[in-house]
Order: structure tokens, then sequence, then C-alpha cells
């Protein structure tokens, strides 16, 4: 009986360690994370004088903590909305932006519109929708290709302004609008397809690939994080990262066929010299 009280016991420990381990993790580099310390503060400090029998101390913490909880709730909607999103994430199980495909297209447009000093905005979609988006602009449904994407963001077009949706391998929408990021920790030298760039992907799992028209540095905005300077071939292996896990099995499948290989023709030779 003592035995099995002590495994449910290391059971929930673990659970909870876990569970706050994630928390922290999908609230990491957001406003929400100072909000989330000074709730911890509240908790010890509550713990601290419940055990020392304050109860004035403890009767105002007890009110301090419960606005405390709801104001995090409502204040950081967005990081907690894009937290529950990121828990059933798994890049492994997208079937989409296979080898020679979307990937390279996008690199390709990227690279040609940032010697052009063209601006660009191009969101693709991963596990959360881009619905909204996707209304939010110019309907299209054609196969992704880097001329198409330089065509959309000519300066004499309508959509140039506006931002590209992928789907898949397909160009959902052209000219949509995004939400601007509100961080105040943003250094104010970016523009506005930056700050949408990161404002869309704070809310969803996109991942969005920015051309600036000023300077022509490529970018990508991930989970609100923003990588700048990218040449092609950073902009490639950070794409292959996030949508191309099953090459890096493929690399491992290869590897251990050939180690095989290699281990059976050995023990050929060995056979054949006996």
């Amino acid at each position: 009986m003592n035995s099995l009280i002590v495994w449910k016991t290391f059971l929930e420990i673990g659970f909870i360690w876990v569970l706050i381990y994630f928390l922290i993790r999908f609230l990491q580099g957001t406003r929400a994370v100072q909000v989330l310390t000074g709730l911890i503060i509240l908790m010890i400090l509550f713990n601290v004088a419940k055990i020392l029998e304050l109860s004035t101390i403890n009767w105002v913490l007890t009110k301090l903590f419960a606005v405390g909880v709801l104001a995090f709730l409502i204040l950081f909607q967005p990081e907690l909305r894009r937290g529950l999103a990121r828990i059933g994430q798994n890049t492994i199980f997208n079937p989409f932006l296979k080898k020679g495909g979307t990937v390279d297209e996008v690199v390709e447009a990227s690279q040609r519109m940032a010697k052009m000093k063209r601006g660009a905005l191009i969101a693709i979609e991963r596990d959360a929708g881009l619905k909204t988006y996707i209304e939010s602009g110019i309907p299209l449904d054609a196969k992704v290709s880097a001329e198409l994407l330089i065509t959309i963001f000519a300066t004499n077009t309508p959509t140039h302004d506006g931002a590209v949706v992928i789907e898949g391998d397909r160009i959902a929408s052209a000219g949509s609008l995004f939400p601007l990021s509100q961080n105040p920790d943003l250094p104010r030298t970016l523009g506005t397809r930056h700050r949408a760039a990161i404002g869309l992907t704070e809310e969803s799992d996109a991942v969005c690939v920015v051309v600036s028209e000023e300077t022509g540095a490529i970018s990508v905005s991930v989970y609100g994080k923003l990588t700048r300077d990218l040449d092609e071939e950073g902009l490639r292996r950070v794409l292959k990262s996030l949508f191309r896990p099953e090459e890096r099995g493929k690399v491992f499948l290869d590897y251990v066929q050939q180690r095989f290989r290699f281990r059976h023709l050995g023990k050929r030779e060995t056979e054949t010299k006996e």
C-alpha cells in the first residue's frame, strides 16, 4: 500500500513538473513571462504567510492572486492561444513542402526580390489554419512558383503591400492583411512588414518570410521571434529545419543502410577469403 502511495506521489510531481516546464517554454520570450513571474512570487509569499499564520497578509495576497490570474488570462490571450496551438504541433506529420517543392521556390523568389530590393511578406501555414487572413486578401489557388511570387509583389500591382499566404504547395491568397505586433521591445527600425510578420507568428504557428524594401535583407519570423539578415543558404536551412523533418529521417536511414551494406560486403569478402 505504501509503495502505491509513493508511486502516485512521484507521478503527480512529475506531471506538475512537466506541465510547468512546457508552460514556461510556451511563454518564453513574451510579455506574459513577466506576469507569470509575478504570480509565482505571489504564490511563494502566500505560502510563507500561511505558514507563519499572518492572517491579514494572507487575506490580501489571496485577493491579489485571484485578480492576477484573471488579468493574466485577459491581457495575454494571444500568448495563451499560441501556446495551446503549439501543444498539438508536430511538424513530423506535415506532408507538404517536399524536396524540390515549396521551400526551393520561396527561397529563390526571396533571393531574387532581395537583389531587386522588392518588399515582400510570405506566410506559410503549418498546423494552425490561416483562413481568417486568407479571406482578408484576394483568393487564389495557384501552385507556388518563384515567378508568380515575384509578380505578386511587383511595385505596380495592388497586392504589393499585402501578404501572400501559402497552404501546402498552393498560394491561397495575395494582398492579405496581418495584425501588427504590439510588442514594445521591438526595435523602432522595424517596418510594417516585419511587425506584421511578428504579429501573425505571435498568434499562430505560421512561418513568415520578409524581404525588406529598403535594404533587401531577408528575415524569418517564427513564434514571434525574428531572425534577420539571412542569405540564401541560411534561409534554406531555416525553412528545411521547420518543414522537412522527414529529410533528417531519410539521412539517418541512408546512414544505416550504408553501414549495413559495408558490413554485408565485408562479411562476404571474409567468407570469400576463407
